[in-house]
């Protein structure tokens, strides 16, 4: 009886440890282009939402459900230490590259394009019908635009940088004035975004 009871309190513990690895720790931070909430696992980042507002905390709340993630995400920075120095970084124009580990929740399809969209050069663009021949999926152009819409982490992984095959910028998750912000910042509107786009 002991040795159950023993074993019941033990199998217990890993799920409950189990259960705390798995929880997701999220923190806020400002930026110039708006205050972002940043979201990890313990195997990395999984998550950026524009704003830090109950809405953002609302929406991190519902993609953790979503993705069976455990408990409520809980507001701790030290999962976080390292994306958020990256990311001021790159905000004042010193870093061009993010080496952050990720862990993205998506389809085996959006994947492919999550990482499709990590190959963009800092500073350059692509058309959503250049990013569909780098997977070898030459008629997914609107389904490449679901999956560039559903990108969970902006900014590092790079949609921003995807425009419209005329040049234009086209929609964007957190709204055109940023992706705007962040083309500036890279160089790239200066330059004419239509000229930088690889032809």
């Amino acid at each position: 009886m002991e040795s159950k009871k023993a074993v019941s309190e033990i199998t217990k513990r890993c799920e409950e440890d189990r259960e705390m690895a798995n929880h997701v720790e999220y923190s806020t931070i400002s930026s110039p282009i708006g205050p972002l909430l940043i979201a990890s696992t313990e195997k990395g980042l999984c998550l950026i939402e524009f704003g830090s507002d109950e809405l953002a905390v609302l929406s991190l709340s519902r993609w953790v459900s979503k993705h069976l993630l455990g408990s409520a995400p809980v507001q701790k920075d030290e999962r976080n230490r390292k994306v958020i120095t990256q990311l001021e970084e790159y905000f004042s124009g010193k870093r061009k590259v993010f080496d952050c580990p990720l862990d993205l929740y998506g389809t085996p399809f959006q994947k492919k394009v999550w990482l499709e969209l990590s190959k963009i050069p800092y500073g350059e663009t692509r058309s959503y019908k250049q990013i569909a021949l780098g997977i070898g999926a030459s008629k997914a152009v609107r389904a490449i635009g679901g999956a560039n819409n559903r990108n969970p982490i902006p900014i590092i992984i790079p949609c921003h940088r995807v425009i419209g095959s005329n040049g234009e910028l086209v929609g964007y998750g957190g709204g055109l004035p940023i992706k705007e912000h962040l083309l500036h910042l890279e160089g790239v509107l200066g330059n004419h975004a239509s000229a930088k786009a690889i032809r």
